[in-house]
């Protein structure tokens, strides 16, 4: 009975850990050294499927210049789904961000209530953008510093066809909108 306990308890947990993006204290650089790109700036919109449903809500994202080199953000839209971790007080979620590159990619640091979430971050020539946040467990490894981080990106995304982003959470194709 006990052992029957402790795999439940322990099959709970994993799945816990599958639903979540990844966050960390760290983010890739220790400060950010890539300046704004002003093309970037504005609002951003697109549709996400609900779970278990098929119907489709918009989500928007604004990106505005904070420093030269961190942009302010803020997400707002279909946001029921987030509510459950602490992250949704009011109609919209709002952190910064700063752009980072690993390898051949490129990231962007985004850093909500002092959490980091490490999401790729891809810009398409037909002038769509994604963001792609990375599964919480990602890596194995204990992060302690922001090279630690960078360590365990490149690592990932040298040795896995198909990077563990957290489906959930991703922006896909988002266009400019007023």
């Amino acid at each position: 009975m006990k052992t029957t306990f402790t795999l439940l308890c322990f099959f709970s947990l994993s799945m816990l850990l599958c639903g979540c993006p990844y966050s960390s204290p760290y983010s890739l650089d220790d400060a950010p050294t890539i300046y704004v790109e002003d093309n970037l700036l504005g609002k951003w919109a697109t549709f996400v499927k609900k779970p278990g449903s098929q119907k489709e809500e918009p989500v928007k994202l604004i990106l505005g210049r904070k420093t030269d080199t961190e942009y302010s953000i803020a997400f707002t839209g279909y946001l029921d789904e987030l509510k459950k971790y602490g992250v949704v007080k009011s109609d919209s979620i709002t952190g910064t961000a700063f752009m980072s590159t690993v390898g051949d990619y490129q990231f962007l640091n985004i850093n909500i209530q002092n959490r980091v979430y490490v999401t790729q971050f891809i810009v398409k020539k037909n002038e769509t953008i994604s963001i792609l946040p990375l599964v919480e467990h990602f890596t194995s490894k204990m992060v302690s510093n922001a090279q630690g981080l960078r360590t365990a990106v490149d690592y990932h995304y040298k040795m896995r066809v198909h990077p563990m982003i957290d489906e959930e959470f991703c922006l896909r194709n988002m266009v400019r909108v007023n």
